[in-house]
């Protein structure tokens, strides 16, 4: 009878040691296994589940009651008829938590105590990161110096009872961007955990269905949006945008797989798509038939040309993982320094062609800013290319490249409307 009772307490002590651990209470554990150590070795039986019975011997060494303890102590139940011999070492205390100590103390977390406003933060957080914020602020900036360039031409004509669908219209093309790199991320979780484990879905931030609720309402929004204020030619120009974002990244389509094709896509979508519908529908808002100035000609053709520099750039970080899951890429194909020299070079002809529009027509551009803008746009390109070439196949010095690509971008659409 006294054997059994020691047997019995011998497994009360191991689940509730078990429970503790997973729960994150360490200290419990702390003096559940100091009572364990005045034996040397602990034989422990863990009562029979339905398929299996397992015996789990325990080695325990002298204990510390001191945290130096945790940094190698682990626990392994097997469920498979093994044997786990489990050794507990008294090591100085490492300088970064070990996993263990961040995975159980991570449960606590997670859990329902944690405050609903900081699940929200996390939520909103999570959402933010799958807009993708740097295409946003592309899609935010083009919109606002288009219908400014519009204003300033015809200034006489505006109206404050505008504003109103000015800024249904941009949030309609916030709704497009956040549908377009939504669904290439809904597609490319596989690809995103090894090039991007940053991003939500791939991160566990956000679930898939989450993701699908997201970019179902951006469409439906957008849409709407579009056909009760712009009318139907707007509105099919938005599809269409719609369409192309969709077949680049959705089977059996995924045209992001053939690389001209791709950099068509995002050249015809950011390049002519948003300049000249923004441009169109602001001068269909102020009563106006639609015309080409010769800045909107400027800024539709440079930033298609552009729009194909960021296409073939954009592929820079993700070779790793385009290689991996077979993504024919410029930058698997040629390599990524080959990609940012001709990138670079491509965005040098856009700037060359500007300096000389400026001084052969100087009655359709201002040259004092034109010039010298684009003269230290091309020099500071020249000097994050040179600076940074032997770096190229360092991840760190590629995400930089393509990142002060993106300045430049923005950069560009910040002069439009004084050119």
């Amino acid at each position: 009878m006294a054997s059994t009772t020691a047997s019995e307490s011998e497994t009360a002590t191991t689940v509730c040691l078990v429970s503790e651990i997973e729960s994150g209470s360490w200290l419990c554990c702390v003096q559940l296994l100091m009572e364990l150590s005045s034996s040397a070795t602990t034989h422990l039986r863990v009562p029979p589940t339905s398929n299996s019975s397992v015996k789990l011997p325990i080695k325990v060494t002298t204990l510390k009651p001191s945290l130096s303890f945790f940094g190698s102590f682990s626990l392994s139940i097997g469920f498979h008829h093994h044997t786990h011999t489990q050794r507990c070492y008294s090591n100085p205390v490492p300088k970064k938590p070990p996993s263990i100590i961040r995975a159980c103390t991570g449960v606590g977390a997670a859990g329902s105590d944690r405050p609903f406003a900081d699940k929200l933060l996390d939520l909103k957080d999570a959402c933010w990161r799958f807009l993708r914020p740097h295409t946003i602020r592309g899609t935010t900036l083009g919109s606002v110096a288009l219908v400014a360039r519009a204003l300033i031409e015809n200034s006489d004509m505006i109206k404050w009872s505008l504003l109103f669908k000015a800024f249904s219209g941009l949030f309609a093309l916030i709704c497009g961007n956040g549908y377009i790199v939504g669904i290439n991320q809904i597609y490319d979780i596989n690809i995103d955990k090894v090039n991007k484990p940053y991003l939500p879905i791939a991160a566990g931030d956000l679930s898939v269905q989450s993701a699908w609720f997201l970019v179902i309402f951006f469409a439906i929004a957008g849409l709407l949006i579009v056909w009760l204020n712009f009318g139907p030619f707007i509105f099919s120009l938005y599809t269409f945008g719609l369409f192309l974002g969709t077949i680049y990244s959705v089977p059996p389509f995924r045209m992001k797989r053939f690389p001209v094709a791709a950099f068509l896509i995002i050249a015809t979508v950011r390049g002519f798509l948003l300049n000249f519908g923004v441009y169109y529908a602001t001068r269909a808002a102020l009563g106006l038939a639609f015309q080409w100035s010769s800045p909107v000609v400027f800024i539709t053709t440079f930033v298609t040309f552009f729009a194909l520099v960021i296409a073939i750039t954009k592929d820079l970080p993700d070779v790793e993982g385009d290689r991996k899951y077979q993504i024919s890429t410029f930058a698997t194909k040629l390599g990524v320094q080959n990609i940012a020299f001709l990138g670079s070079g491509i965005l040098l002809m856009n700037y060359i062609l500007s300096v000389l529009a400026a001084i052969y027509m100087p009655q359709a551009f201002r040259g004092w800013l034109l010039i010298p803008a684009h003269t230290i746009f091309s020099m500071s390109l020249v000097y994050q290319l040179l600076l940074k070439c032997d770096d190229y196949m360092l991840q760190d010095a590629i995400s930089g490249f393509y990142r002060f690509i993106w300045n430049l971008f923005y950069a560009e659409y910040a002069i439009f409307p004084f050119i």
